[in-house]
């Protein structure tokens, strides 16, 4: 189940998800049986506790889940009650209420022994309100709609209506002062995955997306399923930027067995050619030799296209077609380990370089069979594999998103009013400011607009982000 869905006047809820909610019944402050979605539900009883055991408040359920006719039924009452346009304004329509998700909650406090029921009683507790508000994210609620944040959610500050997204989802939401509108469309990142073996990097892509429950996630430079290491992802708007972390060069350690070569160029693949070597291999000379620029031919099973269709396609279909070169340039190369048949090396190589071609190229030049048995990503450019997360730490909520304008190198603009109107349509500024390539445009709050260019000492729009 999706708990980040997004219900709102504009973004009515699916009926495949309306149709799938699992609900439980449960009895509100009034002793009404009413239905909740079950996880929203046991998280919602740890929160009570806590707020009970923390702040010595009571706090109970008022509304939950609602089905289309209820929401209709209400909606029908305050038009008759207070007119259209007002009703507008607080009441959702059917399709268009939280409520429909069964995540939503609508909260009380007991005050004088009753649960408080009306609503400008709840809004004389603010203050009350405010201080159950800071631990919402601990067990995956977050307020729906906070304060100055009207014009985006649609609706009034609401104090007492909660809504169940997960952990993960409402840390990130809590901290970064978003509601859940922004968090969908405009929060933005960087992840550093440590991808373990036996996984594409989709895979690493759809389980974080579904984690965090954003759908508009990327990664800078793909890791073959048998590689681990540095997997950068972008997330939400960083991934217009893509292409600003991927012109890093990076890092590898590798282990290649000699003796076979095969079709793929690594151990995963089949055995096209074998022959083991009869005399000792200079491993460190080899090595030596390989700490230069040159023509790298493209390994067959790769993604790069070829008349509109990846290599791999035409290897799978065993049609043969002549391999391009690429320039590549291997900056640092050091020998780990060796032994008869086996050794690693570290190396530190130019975008675009394929560590399965270095191992094949060095084998050919002692005419011998080599082939990658291992591959980690240790760095790419700035992120490092020891600064990096598992799968498992992200499960846990134990990781850091990073900020866009704290990784990239580029001098920054801080915007006035003026200059933030100028930027946000794309107008060309007077390069008064001495930036010779790109430049990040900063309005309020840290948030990156735009990023400029240098052209002919006139800064115009390069990319716009916001």
């Amino acid at each position: 189940m999706n708990y980040v869905t997004l219900v709102n006047k504009e973004f009515l809820i699916k009926d495949s998800f309306y149709n799938g909610i699992d609900l439980t019944d449960i009895l509100n402050i009034e002793n009404k049986k009413i239905k909740i979605e079950k996880n929203t539900y046991n998280a919602y009883i740890k929160l009570k506790d806590f707020i009970k055991d923390k702040l010595n408040i009571e706090i109970g359920i008022d509304s939950a889940y609602r089905s289309f006719e209820e929401q209709q039924d209400i909606y029908n009452d305050f038009v008759k009650k207070y007119g259209i346009d007002y009703t507008n304004s607080i009441v959702a329509k059917p399709k268009t209420s939280e409520h429909h998700t069964g995540l939503a909650i609508d909260i009380s406090i007991k005050k004088d022994n009753k649960f408080l029921i009306e609503n400008k009683d709840l809004e004389k507790e603010e203050e009350t309100f405010k201080k159950i508000h800071k631990y919402l994210y601990k067990f995956g609620f977050i307020l729906r709609y906070p304060k100055n944040k009207e014009t985006i959610t649609g609706y009034p500050y609401e104090l007492w209506h909660i809504r169940y997204v997960g952990e993960i989802p409402a840390k990130i939401i809590y901290d970064n002062n978003l509601c859940l509108e922004e968090y969908l469309n405009n929060y933005s990142g960087v992840l550093v995955v440590n991808k373990k073996k036996g996984m594409t990097s989709r895979d690493v892509v759809n389980k974080v997306s579904k984690i965090l429950g954003i759908k508009k996630i990327g990664h800078t430079g793909t890791l073959d399923p048998m590689a681990e290491g540095v997997l950068v992802l972008t997330i939400g708007k960083a991934t217009k930027l893509g292409e600003l972390l991927t012109s890093y060069e990076k890092e590898y350690i590798a282990s290649c067995n000699v003796g076979k070569l095969t079709d793929t160029l690594d151990i995963t693949g089949n055995v096209i050619k074998e022959k083991y070597p009869t005399n000792k291999i200079n491993y460190n000379e080899i090595i030596k030799n390989f700490k230069k620029t040159y023509m790298q031919e493209v390994p067959k099973y790769s993604a790069v296209k070829i008349n509109g269709k990846k290599l791999y396609e035409y290897a799978r279909n065993n049609i043969d077609i002549k391999l391009p070169k690429k320039e590549v340039t291997i900056k640092e190369i050091e020998l780990l380990n060796e032994s008869d048949n086996t050794f690693s090396f570290k190396c530190l190589v130019s975008k675009g370089t394929y560590i399965r071609s270095l191992i094949k190229d060095m084998g050919e030049s002692v005419n011998e069979y080599f082939t990658m048995s291992s591959l980690t990503r240790t760095k790419q450019g700035k992120f490092s594999i020891d600064k990096s997360y598992t799968l498992e730490d992200i499960y846990n909520n134990k990781f850091e998103i990073l900020n866009i304008i704290d990784i990239l190198d580029y001098p920054k603009i801080i915007l006035d009013d003026k200059l933030y109107k100028l930027v946000s349509n794309g107008v060309r500024i007077k390069n008064n400011y001495k930036i010779k390539d790109k430049v990040l445009m900063i309005y309020k709050n840290n948030k990156l607009i735009a990023i400029y260019e240098n052209d002919n000492n006139v800064l115009k729009m390069w990319k716009k982000i916001s």
